[in-house]
């Protein structure tokens, strides 16, 4: 069987649901934004969320997908940097509990966290990030050993915060002839890193994921002629259009998926979900639209829980309806 290897930001996600926007307006945080804060306003703000009610979970962007890679039964590891501390220990013992083979490594900083806040009416997601010791990661911490025995790199774009640590594993992987796969993860991130972003997917990507927004933002066009645009730069393009589904594209072969039905509470993990679905059907070699449609089945079990980690009821459902899609017995 394929094997994938994931690096990226070590993050725990701190999952709040809260009952108005006051909190919010209190940290200056913009509903729907991403921000980042230092390690004393990010105390402060965990220290009030505790009053409401929160829920740690394991997060990260390459973290989720290699997480559902994992429980799909795909060999899978994770290359990332913690901190000495609670909630280091946590992140470990999540990845370990999902079959993860874990290289983590240990930072001077305390481990980074996401905390995120979940209003109401659409489950619009706010989140402050406190990056701590996951930023700590360097090109040199990259020994060319650990991405020995695995077939897939998957690379989270919030990695780009650190260029050289991007591009080279980027360029270990390329050495190790290993399918590379990118999540642009944040339209910010790809607007931030234009010329270094496109560098990267021209010379070392083969399988772009974006959502609209990114996708946008990559190529100066709308989703369909982005998706095109992406297309022309590597192997394969998957840009997501939200709740209306996602578009697949290699070479001259194009699929539009329609979004597996859900009843949606939170988006939290959903583009990340939907990667490690396209992700563990393309390791068994099916079709592009098979792929697409895996990805889709997976990310509607995500949206119907709060946070990036599907319930045991739900993988089941999910690996049921993946079986029937595959014509698995």
């Amino acid at each position: 069987m394929k094997s994938i290897l994931g690096i990226g930001n070590a993050l725990t996600d701190i999952l709040a649901v809260l009952p108005d926007d006051s909190l919010l307006k209190t940290f200056n945080l913009p509903r729907g934004s991403m921000q980042h804060v230092d390690a004393k306003t990010g105390n402060k703000i965990w220290e009030s969320l505790k009053e409401i009610g929160i829920q740690y979970v394991a997060g990260g962007s390459a973290a989720n997908t290699i997480s559902g890679t994992s429980i799909f039964g795909v060999p899978s590891g994770f290359i990332g940097k913690v901190g000495d501390d609670e909630l280091g220990s946590l992140f470990k013992s999540d990845q370990e509990r999902n079959g993860i083979k874990p290289v983590l490594l240990k930072g001077s900083a305390a481990s980074g966290r996401a905390m995120v806040f979940i209003t109401a009416p659409n489950a619009e997601r706010t989140f402050a990030v406190y990056l701590g010791a996951a930023l700590q990661l360097e090109p040199e911490d990259l020994n060319p050993t650990y991405f020995d025995g695995y077939d897939y790199l998957h690379l989270e774009g919030y990695l780009v915060q650190n260029q050289r640590l991007f591009r080279r594993a980027a360029e270990i992987g390329k050495e190790k002839g290993m399918i590379i796969s990118l999540d642009m993860a944040s339209y910010n991130v790809v607007e931030s890193n234009d010329a270094f972003l496109h560098d990267i997917v021209e010379n070392y990507v083969d399988i772009v994921f974006a959502n609209e927004t990114e996708a946008e933002s990559f190529t100066h066009r709308k989703p369909r002629e982005a998706l095109d645009t992406i297309a022309r730069s590597c192997n394969i393009a998957v840009v997501k259009v939200g709740k209306d589904g996602s578009m697949v594209k290699s070479g001259d072969e194009y699929h539009f998926i329609d979004a597996w039905p859900a009843d949606t509470i939170d988006a939290t993990g959903a583009g990340d979900t939907y990667a490690a679905g396209f992700l563990y059907a393309h390791s068994l070699g099916m079709p592009l639209k098979i792929c697409g449609e895996v990805g889709s089945i997976i990310a509607a079990k995500v949206v119907e829980v709060i946070g990036p980690k599907i319930d045991i009821p739900r993988w089941k459902m999910a690996k049921a309806e993946i079986r029937q899609l595959m014509g698995i017995s």
